[in-house]
Order: C-alpha cells, then structure tokens, then sequence
C-alpha cells in the first residue's frame, strides 16, 4: 500500500538516475582512534550544536589518544572547515565513543562519554565549555563499555540511561564466553541510584530505545557480537515497563544471532512502522516487523541491503559492518543508508580493503550502491560516523572516524537534489528535546503519505547525533508538519515552506515556529 501511495507521488520525487550523488573530501585536522585491544571496536563520533550556532560540532573518540572536539567554523551554505578547539574536560583518554543528550533540560547539549574504565557524564555550558557533573550521583565502575541509549519515562525528571558492556577483562576464562553484564539508571527523583544489572549479558556494540509498534511503549534493543558470546548468546529486546523483563518467543520475539555492530532505525517504506538495520561482521541486516508481537524478520536479498561483500578494492572477503545511518542524500523523499566498513584488526576471514557503503533507495524500495561513484570508497578501517547536514545547505554530509587512519569528511556536492527540510522540536520542562517523539511530514494531506521520524538517543556505533531531522522533499513546494509527542499528544499540523530550518515549540496541541 505505501509504495502504491508512493507511485502516485512519484512526479515530485527527483528520479535516482537524474540526481549526480557526489562527496567531497573536506580537509580535517589530524585525528585518528587508536589502541591495542581493549580499543579494536569503538571509535564513535557525535555530532551537535554546542555554541547555539546552528551548525553541528564533532567529538570524536580517541580509544588511546586523547578525544577531540572539532567546532564547525564553516559559512552557512560554503565550505565545511572545522578547527580544533578541545577544552581540557574533554581531552580525555580511553574513550570509546559519545552520545549527546541534554540531561538536565537547560538547553545546552551534555555529552555522555563511553570509556575503557569509567564512563563520564559532562555538562554543557556556553561556547561548547564541559564540566562533570556534580548534582546527579552518578556512579561509574570500572569496565568496557561499548554501547549506550538512553530514554525519558512517565513523570520522570531525568532520562533512563542504559550502558552495554563488552568482555569482562577481569575474568580469568576469557575472553571468549566471558560477556559482562549491561547496567540500567533510572532515576530517583534528582539523581541516579545503584544501577539495575541487566543480565545476560552477550557483548553489545549498539542498543536502542524505540517505540518499535508505535505503541507509545518504549524498549531497548541490544546488539551483541557473537564473537566473545560464541553460542548460547543472541540478539536481545528488553521491555521496561510495566515491568523489566526480556521479551521471549511467547510475546512473538524471534532469536537472531549475528556479529552485531550497529543498529539504526526509519520506516523506509512508509507504511508507519519502521525497519530496524543491524551491522555485522558478514552480511548485513535490515529487517521489517511482520508480528505478532516484536517478531522481525530479515527482507529478502533482492532488495539490495545485505551489503555482505565489498564492492570495489579487489578483497572478496565478507565485509565488517560498523556505524549504519539512514538519510536522503539528494533528497528525493527516499531514505538511504550509509555503512562504515574496515575489518576489526587483521582478522584473516574477513576484508582488509573494504569501502563504506552508500545504499541508494529507489522508487521501488530496491537499494544500490553508489559508494564507489559518489568518492566515499574509502579503504580504511571505518568505525564511528555521522550523517548530517554540516553547513546548513540542505544536503547531508558525511564524516568517520578511522581506526588507525586520519578522520574522513566529506561535503555532499551532489547535483539536481530536491526540496527539503530540517526539523528540531523542544518542550518545556524534562525532556526538553522530546525524545521519543515522533516528527511527521507529508508534501500532499489528502494522499495520507506521511514521512515518519521518531527522535531518538543512542544506536549507531559507539556515537550518536543530537539537531535537526532532515527530510527530503523532492520537488514538493510546500510541506505539512505534525508531531506526536511523548504522552501521546498529537499537535495540529501546519503548512511550511520547503528549503529552511525550522524549530517547533510545543504549546499545548499547537506548535510554535521559530527559524
């Protein structure tokens, strides 16, 4: 039935074959992740507005060297330039990755740092100043955290945060089989007690809270990477309320296991639930709910996304999956999918040289590559991404952080791109930036053809993105805009005009629109 819908909308939708998709290199200051083991995986980078600019800054993970943050001194639709600019709160050791997420709702974007050893929340003040900290007693313990998220629930002043685990570095047997436990915060009131253990733990690399039916029921899905569980171990949905639990076959939950790396979620297909795409070392995948329940299955391999082997390079030996985003890179009004690649170390069975992806959606919900044509074939071993609009031009760009490589950037230079627009949402009190929300936008009210977007904290690899919501248009001149917000409050919808950025403020059922 969407892609029916989709048919008929198909005049104002810019054809993939007529769109140049072209990225430019951007020249960066030196930067790459690096350390022995305990820093193979990892390597995140998050991207956020931290001096009210409108144009997102860069943390990147360091793993041995020190984090680097990287302010956008770029002109609003000129050239990406960044500086380093990292103040010492920052410019710390054993950070595996970042995630930025405004704790305490006073408007300026805090930063949670995954570490080898004790994670850190941070934060924010003016001009993309840092400081732990001091009123929330957080505790940390000394472990190898890889994976994080994080959501508000009901009448709860501060997010839930959850922290994944990697091998346990202080068990005598490991590290094969020797998976840590995974940690739960929930607030109490103004601060963070004792953390809840989630356990079994399987070695996550990625988790997500998501209202994955759109039930207004919020889960976190984890992960994990069956290299260190082996056996016994699998992919894990964790129901929170109303009471903590794992789902199991009996709720409609299907057992996968994979060597997961990522997790990013969008309805690509516009029918009002969304897919679920994890990375792996092997084949990648992107799954639909087919219910009962949350029972996910893999599409089928003529849709062009298991991106299992690299295209270009000469290695034919399965590819290792990272960082997954979804984003309209000529904006067409047709998500697409970039993947970082790059083998973990030297592990034999797998590709040295191997690009990343870019997974072009067609009109028929078909993907094909174009990462080779677009220049974002690089060869270095990828971890942590972003896919964002870096100079407020309407088009997404890309940046990585590579292991052991220089951090990559690149500007998206494409030619014939459609309409588009950028979206951020805020209310008052906690949860200031919604999350959990879902922001919604048609080009046509009386097709029911809407784009669907939840707001979330987390996924990815070891790094997340805090800012606006793009969506391409294609060649629409005008758009309607409607938000549900947490409690299940549905605003009114308003019309827009395309080719801006655009904050909603939520008053009541209307939404109020400052640019």
């Amino acid at each position: 039935m969407p892609r029916e819908v989709l048919s008929l909308l198909l005049p104002l939708i810019a054809s993939t074959a007529t769109a140049d998709i072209t990225f430019t290199p951007v020249k960066m200051p030196e930067h790459q992740y690096t350390g022995g083991w305990e820093h193979f995986v990892g390597g995140g980078l998050a991207s956020f507005d931290c001096n009210d600019d409108h144009l997102p800054e860069l943390f990147a993970a360091g793993g041995q060297a020190p984090a680097l943050l990287l302010r956008n001194t770029s002109s609003a639709g000129g050239a990406i330039q960044f500086d380093a600019d990292t103040p010492d709160s920052l410019r710390q050791t054993g950070v595996i990755g970042a995630y930025p997420l405004d704790i305490d709702a006073d408007g300026q974007m805090d930063l949670v740092l995954l570490r080898v050893g004790q994670n850190r929340l941070l934060k924010g003040g003016p001009d993309c100043s840092f400081a732990p900290f001091t009123e929330l007693d957080f505790r940390s313990d000394e472990r190898w955290t890889t994976a994080f998220s994080a959501t508000w629930e009901i009448e709860q002043s501060l997010p839930t945060l959850a922290f994944g685990n990697y091998v346990d570095r202080s068990d005598p047997d490991g590290p094969f089989r020797a998976c840590d436990i995974n940690l739960l915060y929930r607030p109490d009131a103004t601060r963070y007690a004792h953390p809840t253990v989630l356990e079994p733990g399987y070695c996550p690399l990625s988790m997500l809270f998501s209202d994955w039916g759109r039930t207004g029921q919020t889960d976190l899905r984890i992960s994990n990477d069956r290299h260190y569980y082996v056996d016994g171990g699998a992919e894990q949905l964790w129901r929170l309320s109303p009471d903590l639990r794992l789902y199991d076959e009996s709720d409609g939950w299907q057992d996968h296991k994979l060597w997961g790396m990522g997790i990013a979620a969008r309805d690509l297909d516009h029918d009002g639930q969304q897919e679920v795409f994890l990375t792996s070392m092997g084949d990648q995948r992107l799954q639909r709910l087919t219910g009962p329940g949350p029972r996910f299955e893999d599409v089928p391999y003529t849709l062009g996304t298991t991106a299992h082997r690299p295209y270009s390079g000469g290695d034919g030996r399965p590819s290792t999956g990272w960082h997954v985003a979804f984003g309209d890179v000529q904006n067409d009004g047709l998500d697409d999918v970039f993947i970082s690649k790059g083998n973990v170390e030297q592990m034999p069975g797998s590709a040295m040289d191997d690009p990343n992806n870019l997974l072009i959606q067609n009109s028929d919900g078909t993907f094909s590559e174009a990462g080779d044509l677009a220049g974002l074939d690089s060869l270095h071993r990828g971890r942590g991404a972003a896919m964002v609009d870096l100079n407020a031009d309407g088009l997404l760009d890309i940046a990585v952080v590579n292991r052991r490589a220089p951090l990559e950037v690149w500007q998206n230079t494409s030619q014939n791109t459609g309409a588009w627009l950028a979206l951020s949402i805020t209310q008052p009190g906690p949860n200031r930036n919604g999350v959990g929300s879902w922001i919604e936008v048609s080009t046509d009210l009386a097709s029911g053809f809407w784009m669907a977007r939840e707001i979330t904290r987390g996924g990815g690899h070891a790094g997340g993105s805090a800012g606006f919501e793009h969506f391409g248009l294609g060649k629409a001149n005008t758009a309607f805009v409607r938000v549900t917000w947490p409690d299940g409050t549905i605003s009114n919808v308003i019309e827009v005009m395309p080719n801006q950025s655009l904050t909603f403020n939520r008053a009541g059922n209307d939404l109020l629109v400052s640019n």
